[in-house]
């Protein structure tokens, strides 16, 4: 009988440990962030300020993790206004039609220790393409202040502009093709 207990509250020990859950971006740590090449010799760095990321996985090293983000466009910031809404305008993101950016994951592939290869669909400009990022796990650990767990990760890729019909207006060199993505993030495990 007392094996029984001990197998039974193993089972489901381990059932808790492994049950999928959700995690939450913290939007003061977090950061969605593009660079981009002006007249080839200067990069022009920028943001959006408004975004929501969510994480689903039910390994505790996140090496099933689904990742899915929603960016408002009318959010981008570069520190010059009139560039931020010329950027909102149709010659770009045309913010007005489509406010949304939009990434959910198809697949994640380990590549070393804490890194893995995250393949999704980007969204943009009213076009789904899909994309592939380097992702770094960056660890888990409780919060000090709200005793709570928090997980971070690294995302950084590269997408071409003319795959979302975005400024094509502006040929290269005045704006490079490629635009780097820097995505940080803090997310909290939600209860």
């Amino acid at each position: 009988m007392k094996k029984v207990l001990i197998l039974v509250q193993f089972v489901v020990l381990s059932l808790g440990a492994f049950a999928q859950s959700t995690w939450q971006n913290d939007k003061a740590h977090s950061q969605l962030k593009f660079d981009i090449t002006h007249l080839g010799v200067s990069t022009i760095s920028g943001s959006f300020s408004d975004f929501d990321a969510t994480i689903t996985a039910s390994k505790p090293d996140f090496s099933d993790a689904k990742f899915e983000l929603t960016g408002k466009t009318a959010s981008i910031h570069t520190g010059i206004e009139k560039r931020d809404d010329h950027l909102k305008s149709p010659d770009f993101f045309d913010a007005a039609t489509n406010p949304e950016i939009k990434f959910k994951s198809t697949g994640l592939q380990s590549k070393e220790s804490d890194k893995y290869i995250l393949t999704g669909d980007l969204t943009m400009h009213g076009v789904t393409k899909p994309i592939t990022l380097e992702l770094w796990y960056r660890g888990t650990i409780i919060n000090s202040m709200s005793k709570k767990p928090v997980a971070g990760f690294r995302a950084t890729g590269v997408v071409k502009r003319a795959d979302f019909n975005i400024g094509p207006k502006f040929a290269p060199p005045m704006l490079s093709e490629e635009v780097v993505i820097i995505a940080d993030g803090e997310f909290g495990k939600k209860e």
